[in-house]
């Protein structure tokens, strides 16, 4: 069970925008990676973009 300051860590860190950086490591080949997080990354052959 967590304790009650580290939720609070936890829901402050939701609240901060990351950045995120975006990288063709070949055509047609997109890795997305946490600015900061050199072990969290996407890769993918397909990329969509999103209306709002």
């Amino acid at each position: 069970m967590a304790s009650a300051d580290a939720n609070e860590s936890a829901a402050e860190a939701e609240d901060q925008d990351a950045e995120i950086c975006i990288a063709q490591s070949r055509p047609g080949r997109t890795v997305f990676s946490e600015s900061g997080n050199p072990d969290g990354w996407i890769g993918t052959d397909l990329v969509v973009e999103i209306e709002r």
